[in-house]
């Protein structure tokens, strides 16, 4: 079994913000792939059990704002007795810029708060991850930046990235990781 967490922060006030970026790629993967709109309010997030080519799959999206994430992917993993090797965690990311994405077997949070999280509650930081660009504006208070809404222009960079990264979690299912970043890792602009 797989779990496949996407990181954001609920309510209104949060959508459409570079934080959320975790939450709307997931989104965006489930119309991709047609899986419906049932999401189940448990484990302090919304989660999706479903089966894609033949894996078992939970997909969760934790309701615990993002510097709780972990609170929620420790819960799923211990009900479902889900090895860290079988989880995948998708964030925003400041390091890279807008349009770019970049998939990791483990490393450092990065000062990214639901990963630091993560890693406290999993107690590693041997996981894997797909990383979303939102580019930084050091103009700008961190917080802020990430809070803040995505502009149309960002938007559409990456309502268009997302097209391109739901192949990414199709062969996430079928290929080794190392094969999978080598196929992928190389295609940013």
């Amino acid at each position: 079994m797989k779990l496949i967490v996407g990181l954001g922060n609920p309510g209104k006030e949060y959508q459409n913000t570079r934080h959320n970026i975790g939450f709307n790629f997931l989104d965006c993967y489930v119309d991709y792939k047609n899986l419906g709109n049932d999401w189940t309010k448990k484990f302090d997030g919304l989660y999706m059990k479903v089966n894609i080519d033949g894996e078992s799959v939970i997909l969760l999206k934790p309701q615990t704002y993002m510097n709780l994430s972990g609170n929620s992917v420790r819960k799923v993993m211990d009900y479902y007795d889900i090895d860290v090797n079988d989880i995948l965690v998708i964030s925003d990311d400041l390091d890279l810029s807008i349009g770019n994405y970049k998939l990791k077997s483990k490393g450092s949070c990065g000062g990214h708060n639901g990963l630091r999280d993560i890693e406290s509650k999993i107690g590693t930081t041997e996981y894997k991850r797909l990383k979303i660009g939102i580019s930084n504006d050091k103009d700008k208070d961190t917080k802020d930046y990430v809070l803040g809404k995505l502009s149309k222009e960002d938007k559409n960079i990456i309502d268009n990235l997302y097209k391109d990264l739901c192949p990414v979690i199709d062969d996430y299912f079928d290929m080794n990781f190392t094969d999978l970043m080598n196929k992928y890792n190389h295609k940013n602009r």
